[in-house]
């Protein structure tokens, strides 16, 4: 009796660890998924909503970007695949911009984990407001103009402020690059797919810096987040161009907004 019930209890412990992992596991799993069908059907704002959620939990924001970034990089690849799949990249847009975000995405991850970071969480939740601001904004005003040629100049320095905004504030680089793009005229699918392929490339630099310079914590929230992502990735691509716009991006940049002036408030208060 007494060797079956120590049996018992050796074997309960792992099964009461593995139900716990698996709790922790399953919210951000539903945060990977509702993110990355934000971000795959708008190309924009996975980062963000991510961010404006992880802001509420106290953590520094190093630690934030470093770990909505380190999950971005298997949904972004498998995003960025699905896109290739439904042919809705510009191979020619995607090399102008690649580069550039690159090094903005490396540089903005440096820049974060070199300062003293204790100003930012107040700093970064008005960059989120404004980012849900322009959101709405792009959801309301139409689009002008034959769209940006994709071998026009001014997608370097788009592609460089976007990465280094992405690095800097968690999430940003959809927000800024394909709204910029949409706001142009471009074509939208070929706008999401190509700025989805992209977003790939500049999370992993920023990552790599991330990982180099403070490594990847809440391991935890990476494992959920990539569980959510990966599903989400194909069904999101298929929905791109299928679903109303308009509603999704006013839904999305007033939630943005909401959480981002009250994780403000918390700050002051």
């Amino acid at each position: 009796m007494r060797k079956t019930g120590i049996i018992a209890n050796v074997i309960a412990i792992p099964s009461e660890t593995y139900g716990l992992a698996i709790r922790e596991l399953v919210p951000y799993a539903a945060y990977g998924f509702a993110a990355q069908m934000v971000g795959g059907c708008l190309g924009m704002a996975y980062g963000v909503c991510l961010t404006t959620i992880l802001l509420l939990t106290g953590d520094p924001l190093p630690a934030i970007s470093a770990t909505v970034h380190a999950s971005e990089l298997l949904p972004t690849a498998a995003s960025g695949f699905s896109h290739i799949q439904f042919k809705n990249v510009d191979r020619k847009l995607v090399l102008r911009l690649l580069p550039a975000g690159v090094l903005g995405g490396a540089l903005g991850a440096f820049v974060l984990t070199s300062i003293s970071c204790a100003f930012l969480k107040p700093v970064v939740s008005v960059y989120l407001a404004l980012m849900g601001t322009v959101i709405l904004i792009r959801a309301f005003r139409p689009a002008t103009g034959t769209g940006i040629s994709p071998t026009s100049s001014k997608l370097v320095p788009m592609g460089l402020t976007g990465g280094f905004l992405d690095a800097v504030g968690g999430g940003g680089w959809g927000v800024f690059v394909t709204s910029s793009l949409m706001a142009s005229g471009s074509a939208p699918r070929y706008v999401v797919g190509s700025v989805n392929l992209c977003k790939f490339f500049v999370t992993l630099a920023a990552s790599a810096v991330f990982f180099a310079t403070i490594g990847i914590p809440r391991t935890t929230a990476v494992v959920g987040l990539l569980i959510g992502g990966i599903i989400a990735a194909p069904f999101a691509a298929w929905m791109c161009g299928r679903v109303p716009r308009r509603p999704m991006m006013v839904l999305v940049g007033l939630l943005v907004i909401a959480v981002s002036v009250r994780t403000f408030v918390r700050f002051l208060g």
